[in-house]
């Protein structure tokens, strides 16, 4: 960083996050409204009357909006000559942004075209829509069976930035993405135009896949070949390890506490696009812009500036916040933010650093004339003041009403990367009985989860049909990044039965076990 003063200050403001700090990872179960594996508790089923009554609650506009979403094996042009054959949805990565008014009813038809009998799902992220819509198997639906088809039908009732994804295994670090928009009509936010920004790592088509990467992370460290050396006390400086195709070693951020990642990725896209060849946007000078920044990677943070500029914070995860004026902000897995800049005049790089990792993905804005900066530029914003969510406020007109909380759940984060068993307070989730230890909780209340990471990562933990709170008065967010050996205590309020998934989307650590089933009991 620039200045030894500006880092102190920053790490400060992270050190506060005991109760601030961010969170995201993945999960599953399985959904009946008998008692088996919930210690005698009966649960809302996904589908029950207490799902259905909730969305005759919601407020509707009546407006539909039809979609068909193939998801296929297809090759794709990252530009630059890169060409990986992966899996999307209707041939591109990002998939075609989706975009609604707030009411709207979308309909979407999965239409599951992908090889070797291969079942996916989609995960509409972040928006709190009735329980059998949520696209978690075997939790909330039944897989989408290859050659078949399934139709998501839901009232996107929640303005905000948004996206979706499969959830099923790690099919999360494929191709299968896009944004989602929900617009809202009254939203009284002063721009010019909109810029959705797609954060993603690659190794799909390229080193590997993503299933291979967890093959070999489901190995741990200690199942690795060092290659003879001894590690004791060394510091791996970005080493690869003997032995490791995909394993990254070394990989260290004082942001993010310690280690910054698993996976080694040979590229970080913006927009679908390599660094070498990036996305532009073209506007004029003067133009206040709206950036949807959304990061879809499977293991990767980012640090996100623009050169030259200042970013106006608005919101976080779909929610309005206090205005923040920062140079850089910090985006884990499934986070996103929204922020307004007005654009100078001439050519200037957005730059997505792979937080500890020593690469970056990278987008352009031109209004003006001017060359474009190399693809590893490094703009002194990325060293400047640096926003965290446990710095931010929500807006008053979404903060929670003050009140007593009726039931705290402690959500231990436990295990490492020796053994590769991460977990939710020490026990992994079981796929096939997926109504075991479920965090239980009850329509009307008022929940806190407090989030207490006893390893030595960091996991951006990811609550579905919900959004909660940072504290008593942070932002409002589905995702947050818990620091290592740290915690943080969010509230929310129990207004949308049924059975949801809380995860670390980190997706090799949610698919190694790091998730459990937040259950209405019925």
């Amino acid at each position: 960083m620039n200045s030894i003063n500006r880092r102190s200050v920053l790490l400060a403001g992270l050190g506060v996050a005991g109760t601030g700090a961010l969170a995201a990872c993945s999960s599953s179960g399985s959904s009946s409204d008998s008692d088996s594996g919930s210690g005698g508790n009966a649960l809302v089923s996904p589908s029950g009357a207490a799902v259905a009554a909730a969305e005759k609650k919601r407020t509707g506009t009546g407006r539909q909006q039809r979609l068909t979403l193939t998801a296929a094996p297809a090759v794709i042009d990252l530009g630059g000559g890169v060409t990986p054959r992966t899996w999307a949805f209707d041939g591109r990565t990002p998939s075609k942004e989706v975009r609604l008014s707030v009411g709207d009813t979308l309909v979407a038809e999965l239409s599951n075209q992908l090889p070797d009998r291969t079942a996916t799902s989609i995960h509409w992220h972040g928006i709190a829509l009735r329980d059998d819509m949520d696209g978690v198997p075997p939790t909330t639906q039944t897989a989408v069976r290859a050659g078949s088809t399934f139709t998501y039908r839901f009232i996107a009732d929640a303005p905000g930035t948004y996206f979706f994804h499969p959830h099923v295994g790690v099919q999360l670090d494929r191709g299968l993405y896009a944004p989602l928009i929900v617009e809202d009509p009254k939203e009284n936010l002063d721009h010019d135009d909109e810029w959705v920004v797609l954060l993603d790592d690659w190794v799909d088509g390229v080193t590997g896949t993503p299933d291979e990467v967890f093959a070999e992370l489901k190995q741990g460290m200690g199942g690795m070949d060092m290659g003879g050396m001894d590690m004791g006390g060394m510091d791996m400086g970005g080493m690869d390890m003997g032995g490791a195709k995909f394993m990254l070693m070394g990989a260290e951020s004082d942001l993010l506490g310690g280690d910054a990642g698993d996976v080694k990725y040979p590229y970080h896209l913006v927009n679908g696009r390599v660094a070498t060849d990036p996305d532009v946007y073209t506007g004029k000078p003067g133009t206040k812009v709206r950036l949807r920044i959304v990061n879809a990677g499977g293991d990767t943070a980012y640090r996100v500036a623009l050169g030259g500029h200042r970013l106006t914070v608005t919101h976080t995860d779909g929610f309005p916040v206090r205005h923040r004026e920062v140079d850089a902000l910090l985006v884990g897995m499934g986070e996103r933010y929204d922020v307004l800049v007005t654009l100078g005049d001439g050519v200037f790089p957005l730059v997505a650093l792979a937080e500890g990792k020593d690469a970056n993905g990278l987008a352009l804005a031109r209004t003006g004339s001017g060359s474009a900066p190399k693809a590893t530029v490094r703009p002194k914003e990325l060293d400047g003041m640096m926003m965290t969510a446990s710095q931010l406020r929500a807006a008053d007109d979404v903060r929670l009403e003050s009140a007593k909380t009726d039931v705290t759940h402690r959500i231990e984060l436990t295990g490492g990367m020796d053994k590769y068993n991460w977990a939710i307070n020490g026990t992994p989730f079981d796929m096939n009985d997926t109504e075991a230890n479920p965090i239980l909780i009850e329509e009307g209340q008022r929940v806190r989860l407090d989030f207490v990471n006893d390893t030595d990562m960091w996991h951006p933990m990811h609550l579905h049909g919900h959004t909660y709170q940072l504290g008593a008065s942070g932002p409002r967010k589905d995702t947050s990044i818990v620091l290592p050996r740290k915690k943080l205590s969010v509230f929310f309020d129990a207004d949308n039965p049924g059975q949801w998934m809380l995860h670390c989307h980190n997706a090799y650590h949610g698919e190694a076990g790091m998730m459990a089933n937040v259950a209405y009991r019925a």
